[in-house]
């Protein structure tokens, strides 16, 4: 509103010049395209970025077998750092050695970070390859919506970001060219200044 105010101010205005016309649209082409433009970019992109998670989800839970670990004890040293596929606050994880066997009938043993602290013999629940190496849990449709919503929104701001920055660099030139137009007209109208005969 403000930019299709000034460019109605600048309409009719006796002393409107040419850079401040050309400053009002740029305004309000810039408010058009922050306001239309980049919410409409940002659903593309969360729409495209929500059907491709989709997929990848799909594509995880085809490649991925959930099968029972059997813990045989406790290992040597404890979990560094938290798995980033699960929600275990930092510092709760428990490293255990287990045994399991995958899909294709292989045997496998391997230290694994459980969400708590598991007895020798206990059973718990991991995620598995086709050939039973272990994988992280496969997405979800909600984690896989709220990725693409963050994507969405993150290229809209960043669109918007770039048409005010884009406004701003053209309004600095536009400046800097009016600027110019003034030294020059006080230039030449210095020559004259303050004599009798100046205006004759």
């Amino acid at each position: 509103m403000r930019a299709m105010r000034g460019l109605w101010h600048w309409r009719h205005n006796p002393v409107r010049r040419r850079t401040d016309r050309i400053e009002a649209w740029i305004a309000l082409a810039a408010a058009l395209l922050i306001v239309l433009g980049a919410p409409a970019l940002g659903w593309f992109t969360g729409r495209a970025a929500h059907g491709a998670l989709l997929e990848a989800v799909r594509r995880q839970h085809r490649e991925r077998y959930p099968v029972w670990a059997t813990a045989d004890r406790p290992a040597s040293r404890p979990s560094a750092r938290p798995d980033p596929e699960t929600s275990a606050p930092h510092g709760a994880r428990q490293r255990t050695v287990a045994r399991w066997t995958g899909r294709d009938g292989s045997a496998h043993t391997a230290e694994i970070a459980a969400t708590r602290a598991v007895q020798p013999g206990a059973r718990f629940r991991i995620w598995t390859d086709g050939r039973g190496r272990m994988v992280p849990r496969p997405m979800d449709t909600g984690a896989a919506a709220t990725h693409a919503v963050l994507a969405g929104l993150g290229v809209a701001g960043a669109a918007g970001g770039l048409v005010d920055a884009a406004r701003r660099l053209a309004v600095r030139q536009l400046m800097v060219r009016r600027y110019r137009r003034w030294d020059a007209a006080w230039e030449r109208a210095g020559q004259d200044w303050g004599r009798a005969d100046a205006g004759s």
